[in-house]
């Protein structure tokens, strides 16, 4: 494999990551406010079914990521009312949701399924297209490859370092706190459920009329995905910055398995298509291995400079959620 084909797999690496990457942002901020969204991965489908479809009857790649936004922030809007108003399980909600939304989008998607439609082309950003290594992989990207490196960025920004942001995560971990210094709970996580659900909904026109353009039905590669992108969630520990990397290293396994097939002919192609799924719960296992007991008394055996250095180590991977995260707020 020569330098410029590698360079060129990576860069399809940063592209098949944006739509993971907006899922992973939009559920970090429903799950920062304190609201879990389990509908992500029927969501995604019916998101990429729907933005493709509105692309190809009006010709407007514009409309359809619309369309994915619209569909997406609707669908958290039904959650955020059913487990913030209703006060129902939001677990229980959101698996019927995923069910629901995936079953309409294969039968909603039946009469475009197959189409050829508009899709997006490469923007290649002049001079930084032309600098050795950088340039082939970051500047000839689509337009929302570009906006999945702003989002991490304005994410973080906008959770760590804003007085919103500070609002945000005071919902979802103190709400009593919060609603005391003034902030109105329940308004808040109705907008950043539905903010988030628009987000993530932008993850499946990406999908469509991007990273695998078209409609495919049940063929579309995309079911599963939005469980990888609540699992990415999760090993972020809820930091985008952290997520984005999880995001990547999917991606690149899904890369390295196209590119390792040829060289290892008697693994069925199956078993590395399916391998990056398997590895990335292992790897979500290993993150949350250190909240075990048994890894704590494991660990007082070893001599003490080992059991620094894993402590460190697992201190370092630990990731632990809003503290209340799934749990209502009622006011006393």
């Amino acid at each position: 494999m020569t330098l410029e084909i590698a360079l060129v797999g990576l860069a399809g690496v940063l592209t098949s990551a944006a739509p993971i990457l907006f899922g992973v942002i939009g559920e970090t901020i429903s799950e920062r406010a304190g609201v879990t969204n389990l509908s992500m991965n029927g969501k995604i489908l019916l998101c990429a079914m729907g933005g493709f479809a509105v692309a190809l009857a009006t010709r407007s790649i514009l409309l359809g990521f619309l369309a994915g936004a619209a569909i997406g922030g609707l669908v958290a809007l039904l959650l955020a009312f059913a487990s913030i108003t209703l006060r129902q399980s939001q677990v229980a909600v959101g698996f019927v949701l995923t069910l629901l939304c995936r079953d309409l989008s294969y039968f909603l998607g039946n009469p475009v399924m197959g189409t050829t439609g508009p899709s997006l082309s490469m923007l290649s950003i002049p001079f930084f297209q032309d600098i050795p290594v950088l340039g082939l992989l970051f500047f000839r990207q689509d337009v929302m490859t570009y906006l999945s490196f702003i989002l991490v960025a304005a994410a973080w920004v906008f959770i760590f370092r804003t007085r919103p942001g500070l609002m945000l995560r005071g919902i979802g971990e103190r709400p009593a706190a919060a609603y005391v210094r003034g902030a109105n709970v329940n308004r808040l996580r109705y907008l950043y459920t539905v903010a988030g659900g628009a987000i993530a909904g932008l993850a499946g026109p990406i999908y469509s009329l991007s990273v695998k353009a078209g409609w495919k039905g049940t063929i579309s590669g995309l079911d599963g995905i939005g469980w990888i992108v609540l699992a990415i969630t999760i090993f972020g520990g809820w930091n985008p910055f952290r997520a984005a990397f999880g995001a990547y290293l999917f991606s690149l396994l899904q890369w390295l398995g196209l590119v390792l097939q040829p060289a290892l002919p008697g693994v069925p192609s199956q078993v590395l298509q399916v391998a990056p799924f398997p590895l990335m719960i292992l790897t979500l296992l290993f993150v949350n291995i250190g909240n075990a007991e048994w890894v704590e008394r494991s660990l007082s055996r070893l001599p003490e400079p080992v059991r620094r250095r894993v402590a460190r180590a697992l201190r370092a991977l630990k990731a632990t959620p809003p503290a209340a995260l799934g749990t209502p707020f009622t006011k006393e």
